[in-house]
C-alpha cells in the first residue's frame, strides 16, 4: 500500500512539475561585459545540449510507450502492404509511432522519423555520446555527426569508434568529425565497410531535389569517393580557368555552368584539357596491403582496398607519376607530424646523391626535411607544397575550406617581424585571411609543427591541430596518495 502511495505521490509530482516547468536564466544582455557574454552563450549552448539529449529520453519513453502489440498481423486487415515503402521501424514500437510523435512536435513525418531513429542510435549505439550531451559537455549537431556515419554500423563496432573519437570531438567542426569518424570506422571494421560500399554502388542513383533558392533545384549522384574527387577536381579546374580569363562571375556559378554544360554537350571538344590532381594520403603499410588502415583522396576518406584499386590504376604502385599530373610524397613521425615533402624525381635524384657533406655515403645525414625560411614575402615553391599538404584545408577552427582555395598565410604578420617559414605559416581561406588581417582583437598563434591556436576578441580560444596529427595520449591520473599513519598523528591525538 506505501509502494502504491509513494507511487501516487511521485505521479503526482511530476505532474505539477510538468504544469509548472522551470522559468528559463535570461540575464540583461545590454548590462554584460563582452567576456560574460561569450560565457552566457557558452552556457547557453551546454543547455541546448542538455535539453538535446532530454528529448532524445522523451521520445525513447514515448516509444516504449508506444509498443507494436497492437499493430495488425501481417495478413490480417488493416495490414501494412509490402507495396508500401514505410519509414523504418523502430524494434518493438508501433508502426504508427512516429506519426504520433509528429504531431506532438508539430513537424513532418520524416523529421519525426529522423528525431526518432536518432535518440534509438544514442541508446542503442552511443551512450557515451548520449552521456556527453546530458552533461553539456558535446553539442547536439556533433553527436548528430556521429549518429550520420555509425546508425547503421554493428553496435559493438559503433561503440569502439565512439570511445576513440569522443575525447577529441569538441575541437572538431561537424564535417571534420563526421570525416575522422569515418575513418576510425573504415579502420575498425575494413571488410564491413567494403561490402556497404558494394552495396551502396548498387543503390546507387542520380537524384534531383528542390533548393531553397526559387526556380532552383540540385542535382546530386552518388559516386565512389575517388570517382567524386576526380569529377569535382575537374570541375572546379574548368571553371578556374574561366576566372583566369576574365569571367565575372562568382567561381561556384562557374563550377555550376561547367557542369551543366559538360553533362548536356559532352562533343563539345572546344574546352582546354585538363587533368585533375588528385592528393592521396596513404601510409606505406596500406599500399603495401599489410595494413586496412584508411587513406584519402582530396580529403575523402576511403578503404585501403579503394586505395589499392586507384593508385592501381594510376600506376602509382610502380611508381610513378600519372601522366599530365603530380605525385607529393608526405614523410611523417610516428605521431603523424609532417616532417618533409618531396616529388618523385626530387627523391629519385636525393636517393642517387646522397648526402652531400659524404659524398653519398649512408651516414645517416638527412637529406629531406623540412623546407629552409626564404628571406622574402612570398613563400618558395617547396614551402606551399610543405604548408598545403601539413594542413590540407583552412585552418580556421570552424573551417574546412579545401586547401585548392587558401592562402599561405604568415602567422606573425610579415610585416610585423614575421618570417617566411613553414612555423610561421598556415592555410586560411580567403574569409578568414580577411578576418585575420583587418578583424580586431583576434590572435592567432601556431608551435613549430603546426598547432594553430586562435582566440576570439571574448576570450574563447580554440585550437586545431594539422589533420595528420594524432593528438596526444591522455594524462594519466596520479596515483592515489597513501593513507596516513594514524600513529604519526600530531597531538592532540
Amino acid at each position: 500500500m506505501e509502494e502504491v502511495a509513494g507511487s501516487l505521490v511521485e505521479r503526482a509530482l511530476a505532474g505539477w512539475l510538468v504544469e509548472r516547468p522551470a522559468p528559463f536564466r535570461r540575464l540583461p544582455v545590454a548590462l554584460l561585459s563582452r567576456e560574460q557574454k561569450a560565457a552566457e552563450l557558452q552556457r547557453l549552448q551546454a543547455l541546448k545540449a542538455r535539453t538535446a539529449a532530454y528529448e532524445a529520453e522523451l521520445i525513447l519513453g514515448l516509444a516504449d510507450d508506444s509498443p507494436d502489440d497492437d499493430d495488425p498481423a501481417p495478413g490480417t486487415p488493416g495490414a501494412r502492404a509490402r507495396s508500401w515503402k514505410p519509414d523504418p521501424e523502430l524494434p518493438g514500437v508501433s508502426e504508427f509511432f512516429t506519426a504520433e510523435l509528429a504531431m506532438v512536435l508539430n513537424c513532418g513525418r520524416l523529421s519525426a522519423s529522423q528525431r526518432a531513429h536518432r535518440a534509438w542510435t544514442y541508446r542503442t549505439h552511443l551512450p557515451a555520446t548520449w552521456a556527453a550531451m546530458s552533461a553539456g559537455e558535446l553539442d547536439e549537431v556533433r553527436a548528430m555527426a556521429l549518429v550520420d556515419v555509425l546508425q547503421h554500423t554493428d553496435p559493438a563496432v559503433a561503440r569502439a569508434v565512439e570511445s576513440r573519437v569522443l575525447p577529441e570531438a569538441s575541437q572538431l567542426n561537424g564535417g571534420k568529425l563526421k570525416k575522422r569518424v569515418l575513418e576510425l570506422l573504415l579502420e575498425l571494421d575494413a571488410e564491413a565497410a567494403d561490402r556497404r560500399r558494394a552495396q551502396a554502388r548498387r543503390r546507387s542513383d542520380v537524384r534531383i531535389y528542390p533548393s531553397p533558392q526559387e526556380g532552383m533545384a540540385t542535382i546530386a549522384a552518388d559516386l565512389p569517393a575517388d570517382v567524386a574527387a576526380a569529377c569535382h577536381a575537374l570541375v572546379d579546374e574548368l571553371a578556374r580557368m574561366l576566372k583566369a580569363d576574365g569571367d565575372g562571375r562568382p567561381i561556384g556559378e562557374l563550377r555550376t555552368a561547367v557542369f551543366a554544360d559538360l553533362l548536356q554537350r559532352p562533343w563539345d571538344e572546344s574546352r582546354p584539357p585538363v587533368t585533375a590532381h588528385l592528393q592521396i594520403i596513404a601510409t606505406l603499410a596500406s599500399l603495401a596491403g599489410r595494413s586496412d588502415e584508411a587513406g584519402e583522396v582530396n580529403g575523402l576518406p576511403i578503404t585501403a582496398a579503394q586505395l589499392r584499386e586507384l593508385l592501381e590504376q594510376l600506376d602509382a604502385l610502380g611508381v610513378r607519376t600519372p601522366e599530365g599530373g603530380s605525385v607529393t610524397l608526405a614523410l611523417a613521425d610516428e605521431d603523424g607530424t609532417l616532417r618533409a615533402t618531396s616529388t618523385l624525381d626530387q627523391l629519385r635524384r636525393l636517393a642517387r646523391r646522397g648526402c652531400p657533406e659524404h659524398s653519398g655515403a649512408d651516414c645517416g645525414c638527412a637529406v629531406l626535411d623540412r623546407p629552409e625560411q626564404v628571406d622574402r614575402y612570398e613563400p618558395s615553391t617547396a614551402q606551399h607544397r610543405f604548408v598545403r599538404t601539413r594542413d590540407r584545408t583552412c585552418r580556421f577552427p570552424t573551417c574546412g575550406q579545401r586547401v585548392g582555395w587558401a592562402d599561405a598565410d604568415h602567422v606573425v604578420p610579415h610585416a610585423h617581424g614575421g618570417v617566411t617559414d613553414c612555423a610561421n605559416l598556415c592555410c586560411l581561406c580567403r574569409s578568414h585571411h580577411r578576418l585575420k588581417t583587418f578583424a580586431r582583437g583576434w590572435g592567432f598563434r601556431m608551435s613549430p609543427d603546426g598547432v594553430l591556436t586562435v582566440t576570439t576578441p571574448s576570450g574563447i580560444t580554440r585550437t586545431t591541430r594539422p589533420p595528420g596529427m594524432r593528438p596526444p595520449p591522455p594524462t594519466p591520473d596520479p596515483p592515489p596518495a597513501e593513507p596516513e599513519d594514524p600513529d604519526d598523528d600530531p597531538p592532540p591525538f
